[in-house]
């Protein structure tokens, strides 16, 4: 009897188990797989679509507001305030800044100084450190920084809490509390990472003292590290767009759009009027501004209104400030949708605009059409090629949406291409902040503090060369906590799908899939910004 040859065996072992997968697959894919990626396929060009036109509707718009829309200035009663001789300060309104802090052992200076360093009568300024900071060195240091001022005269407050209820929008609420805060009209809220222009307050404080109907004055970030690596300028082409075209359409055409939580000055009253400070969600700002806009306040963005700040440069502190970014917006969206419907202090195409081009479109359907669409239904149609997409859907309508993208911020052009992918890795995050956002799911009011560098991120000094240095020692981390699993998944897939479509495939997308494939393995390597 013949010894039975095991390598025989195991071959033929495989043909069966491959020949019934093989049967499997066929019994299911034509009345199930191939209708529901159909399916997923339609819903996604439909978000494709809505999204397309949103990009070019406010493209339009700004083409306009640029060329032949009034400026602020000029639709508004704008009459800058005058130092007059004879009444001396009092011409000016009092207001009060608020600089909420947790744990800003690296910028606390910064934002302190250049609060204290506003054009503004000292007599006619009230400063609020909202310190909910944990450690109890950073909360002297802190202290000690206020003292400094206030012994040159400057009236700056250090305030603390019990407990860090509510978060920042906690502390916010608490600062207005205070009784001396009866006396002033005005509040700017800037950030601990945020320094604004010395005129800061001249230039935005006319448009609130001329207008009684104005609630918000929004200023513009700038970025003192957008250079600093490759992660700082991917955000600065986002945010470029943000303030470019989102906030200057909003403001030009509805008088409405999203307070972006710092480098911006509001009426007390309105704040008042709204409900105050709520902390049911991740955006109190959003929520807030939502709320005044229903009760028929308007609010003005202003370009050259101006406060420098730091980006995060870490991947690690990117990703958690994009998911209180995506799940705040979706979880506000299902608290607010029907009181937005239901108002009647706002007409009819305003409703339209809050809910589906500001919600629906910007904070849903632009973060989950990138990522289902193009990293998972487009990849999945190359392994069945009976599901096809037109090219209108996969190539033209994505290559206009980014173009539209690119025009906040010029110089970085040449990046658009790295910009798209990068961004593609970063809507899986997204995309799952927002259905937790939106199921109201664990995580949902997750609040976590975007980590700063501070001065480490400037180049130019030798000093601040050691302490970017000694900040990236502090913060270096082992290379098994870098890994993002989720990340190198979904590497492996589209390599899979690449693959594929390179050996059997007629459209050409391996070349896509290949590109993202690395952008994944980049990202979850954790090779991306600040090495830590």
């Amino acid at each position: 009897m013949e010894e039975a040859n095991p390598n025989l065996l195991i071959s033929k072992l495989s043909e069966e188990v491959s020949g019934h997968v093989q049967v499997v697959w066929e019994m299911v894919k034509v009345p199930l797989v191939v209708p529901l990626l159909k399916l997923w396929v339609y819903v996604c060009m439909g978000m494709a679509i809505m999204l397309f036109v949103e990009r070019v509707y406010m493209g339009v718009v700004i083409v306009l507001v640029k060329l032949f829309w009034k400026k602020p200035e000029h639709r508004y009663n704008y009459n800058p305030l005058q130092d007059d001789v004879e009444s001396g300060s009092s011409n000016y309104p009092i207001v009060l800044i608020q600089i909420p802090m947790f744990n800003e052992k690296e910028v606390y200076k910064v934002s302190i100084g250049a609060a204290c360093g506003l054009s503004w009568p000292t007599d006619r300024l009230v400063i609020q450190v909202l310190d909910d900071s944990t450690d109890p060195v950073v909360k002297e240091m802190v202290e000690r920084e206020c003292e400094r001022w206030a012994s040159k005269g400057i009236n700056i407050t250090y305030q603390v809490r019990e407990n860090r209820t509510g978060y920042k929008a906690g502390a916010l609420k608490e600062g207005l509390k205070r009784s001396y805060v009866k006396q002033c009209e005005y509040v700017a809220i800037f950030d601990a990472d945020f320094r604004p222009d010395p005129n800061f307050l001249r230039r935005g404080i006319p448009f609130l003292e001329g207008n009684p109907q104005i609630a918000l004055v929004q200023g513009r970030w700038r970025f003192v590290n957008a250079d600093e690596c490759l992660l700082t300028r991917m955000q600065e082409m986002s945010l470029d767009y943000h303030f470019t075209v989102e906030q200057e359409v909003g403001s030009a055409t509805h008088a409405f759009f999203g307070f972006n939580g710092t480098a911006g000055i509001w009426r007390i009253a309105a704040i008042d009027e709204a409900g105050g400070w709520k902390d049911r969600t991740t955006v109190e700002d959003m929520d807030l501004a939502v709320r005044a806009s229903l009760r028929g306040w308007k609010f003005v963005y202003l370009g050259d209104l101006q406060a420098k700040s730091e980006l995060p440069s870490t991947l690690r502190a990117f990703r958690f400030q994009q998911h209180r970014w995506s799940c705040g917006p979706a979880n506000l969206f299902r608290k607010m949708v029907m009181e937005i419907a239901r108002n009647k202090n706002v007409n009819f195409w305003k409703k339209v605009y809050v809910i589906y081009s500001f919600f629906l479109v910007r904070k849903i359907v632009a973060h989950m059409v990138t990522f289902i669409f193009y990293c998972v239904v487009l990849p999945l149609t190359i392994l069945v090629p009976e599901v096809h997409v037109p090219i209108w859907a996969a190539v033209y309508i994505p290559s206009i949406i980014t173009t539209l993208n690119s025009v906040g911020t010029p110089r970085s052009i040449h990046l658009l291409f790295y910009w798209i992918l990068f961004e593609n890795v970063m809507s899986l995050h997204r995309t799952k902040a927002t259905l937790i956002g939106l199921l109201e799911a664990g995580s949902a009011n997750e609040w976590i503090v975007t980590e700063k560098l501070g001065d480490s991120v400037n180049n130019s000094k030798t000093k601040n060369k050691t302490n970017f240095i000694k900040a990236i020692r502090k913060t270096r981390s082992k290379f098994g906590e870098r890994l993002n699993l989720l990340e190198l998944g979904f590497a492996a897939f589209l390599f899979l799908c690449g693959c594929y479509d390179f050996m059997y495939g007629k459209n050409n997308y391996f070349v896509y899939l290949f590109l993202q494939t690395i952008t994944f393995l980049v990202v979850g390597f954790g090779y991306i910004g600040t090495i830590v």
